[in-house]
């Protein structure tokens, strides 16, 4: 059996086992018959473009050790297989099924994946898409009293309480842009390098 565990969907870079991998917070990205594994958030944010999710994230997910892995696909092998149901002349149908049909029988589940910790990771948002800001409360992030001193001690104006909400929506978008930068970083803390730079 070879060592990788899968290929990411995007680059098809093997993923090892017991590595961390990337997968979509959107659930049509994780059907069983054929679920989407990235092995980075580079990969995952490449995939953004072609499927134009309204809001998603990327979740940090441990590979199965290859043991497990192994163990998982025989205990799959040996599970029976659902059987249709022949309905033939000197076979009566089941009691409880009124109709030619066979009663229809549960599907087998699959297993969860084993160790999920949820990472939230943010992409650029796809073109009309809401931004990071339009989309989080939209409270004052402005301390006003300390805005009007202030303005008051460097020019002797007064201050609208309308300019700390203004001010609120500017650090809201530079916030956005720092996190994005964080995010293709691959790291969970902002740091001071990812703000955009100040124009004097």
């Amino acid at each position: 059996m070879a060592e990788a565990w899968m290929k990411c969907t995007e680059c098809r870079t093997e993923i090892p086992y017991d590595v961390v991998y990337w997968q979509c917070s959107v659930s049509t990205c994780n059907r069983s018959r054929m679920p989407l594994y990235f092995c980075s958030v580079v990969c995952w944010d490449s995939h953004l473009s072609v499927v134009r999710h309204r809001d998603a994230y990327a979740v940090e997910v441990r590979a199965p050790s290859k043991e497990s892995w192994q163990k998982e696909q025989a205990d799959a092998a040996a599970a029976p297989q659902p059987r249709a149901m022949m309905v033939t002349p000197d076979r009566p149908l089941a009691s409880g099924s009124p109709s030619g049909n066979p009663a229809p029988r549960p599907m087998p589940q699959a297993s969860p994946p084993a160790q999920v910790t949820t990472r939230k990771v943010v992409g650029e948002a796809a073109p009309g898409d809401a931004s990071l800001a339009d989309v989080a409360d939209k409270d004052q992030l402005i301390v006003i009293s300390k805005l009007k001193k202030y303005i008051k001690d460097r020019s002797g104006m007064n201050c609208s309480d309308a300019v700390a909400d203004m001010l609120s929506d500017h650090v809201r978008a530079v916030c956005d842009e720092a996190i994005r930068a964080a995010a293709r970083d691959e790291r969970k803390t902002v740091l001071d390098r990812d703000v955009p730079k100040t124009r004097r």
